[in-house]
């Protein structure tokens, strides 16, 4: 059973003063372990004692002192762990923790309350940040706190509330403005947007990275190994004639080189070089084709929305654009103002339907009457 008490100790001046934080007093794994509450409640501090008391008598790990953990610190373990784990993310941490830390980094981490998170969606706010933004930054901030409470390095984490987002994919490209945008592009370029425009995969990411050993002909699909996506599973796209037409001509190319002596293991290149960027070319070809603002991720939504139409099943479209949620899907699965018209087209078309048999059928009943009339 474990208590609570308050040390004393000398002043300079040889005066006995008792301490005005409690220290608890309690039995783990066989031994005395006296920690400081750092706190003058009472309450409090009976509060602590209850909670170590409950960990030894599960055999659960104790860590004393576990109070003086700093946010700082548990975002420095969750980078730790996203290098630990190669996450493809690393990045947008790094970005997400920049933020954080200046804010939230000297907290006592089990001293962060809803009020803090409060404060910290205003502050963002009010620098301009986007509520979608925010959100991303509080979700390390949420992940720092869930791997420290696994680990028993704190006790309690307080509730993260995300914002609303507001962020409704709405860009997409109807065929002739794909094409449009496609013939102010380089040949080289031209490839890479086509592809993607056929399969929806990734651009910078699944897109400009593929290489022909990804590639196979002879059984008509393209594939992403597991571990190199954004959800780390594998992904395999079958050909369609166009997709097809779009590699044999880029196999083309590739072998040109090889026959120089160049080899080339990526599918998309300029002259035997990858692509890592073309930002600026792309920007310049929208705004000649009349459609600026226009980004190559448009391509990923004009997919989904293209496998749709075709009547693919949802749970193989999602294995083919590699969507791993179905909530995240629908937000891609666009309806434009072109299926709309088709729509009440449909619908004009049925109603017309429904009238010529109702037409039919009040004819039916008056030819009925003159016929027993005249009998």
């Amino acid at each position: 059973m474990g208590s609570l008490f308050r040390p004393k100790y000398r002043t300079a001046d040889g005066t006995l003063k008792e301490s005005s934080v409690w220290w608890l007093k309690y039995r783990a794994s066989g031994r005395l372990v006296r920690e400081s509450s750092e706190t003058e409640k009472e309450t409090e501090a009976k509060r602590l004692l209850r909670l170590r008391e409950g960990a030894a008598e599960e055999g659960r790990a104790i860590v004393p002192r576990a109070d003086k953990v700093t946010v700082g610190e548990l975002l420095d373990e969750l980078r730790q762990e996203y290098t630990a784990n190669a996450r493809r993310s690393i990045k947008r941490l790094g970005f997400s923790i920049a933020r954080l830390r200046p804010f939230f980094g000297h907290h006592r981490a089990t001293r962060l309350t809803g009020a803090d998170i409060t404060r910290y969606q205003t502050q963002r706010q009010s620098e301009g940040a986007a509520n979608a933004t925010v959100n991303r930054e509080l979700a390390a901030l949420k992940r720092a706190l869930s791997l420290a409470l696994r680990a028993e390095r704190i006790q309690r984490a307080p509730h993260i509330e995300m914002l609303r987002e507001d962020n409704v994919r709405t860009g997409f490209f109807e065929r002739e403005q794909f094409e449009s945008v496609r013939k102010f592009l380089t040949e080289a370029l031209r490839a890479v947007v086509t592809f993607a425009y056929i399969t929806g995969w990734r651009v910078p990411s699944e897109v400009l990275t593929l290489q022909w050993r990804q590639v196979d002909f002879e059984a008509g699909t393209v594939r992403l190994e597991p571990g190199t996506t954004k959800n780390r599973e594998g992904r395999t796209f079958p050909m369609t004639a166009e997709l097809r037409a779009c590699l044999e001509a880029q196999r083309a190319a590739t072998d040109a080189l090889k026959r120089q002596g160049v080899l080339v293991p990526w599918v998309f290149h300029r002259d035997g070089e990858p692509i890592k960027d073309f930002r600026s070319a792309w920007r310049r070809a929208c705004a000649s084709a009349g459609l600026p603002g226009r980004i190559p991720h448009d391509f990923r939504r004009t997919a989904v929305r293209s496998l749709e139409r075709a009547g693919v099943s949802r749970s193989v479209a999602m294995k083919m654009t590699g969507h791993k949620t179905e909530a995240v899907y629908r937000r891609y699965a666009i309806v434009s103002e072109q299926d709309l018209r088709e729509a009440s087209e449909k619908l004009a078309r049925s109603t017309e339907r429904g009238r010529v048999v109702e037409l039919d059928k009040a004819l039916g009943k008056v030819l009925g009457k003159v016929a027993s009339i005249s009998g």
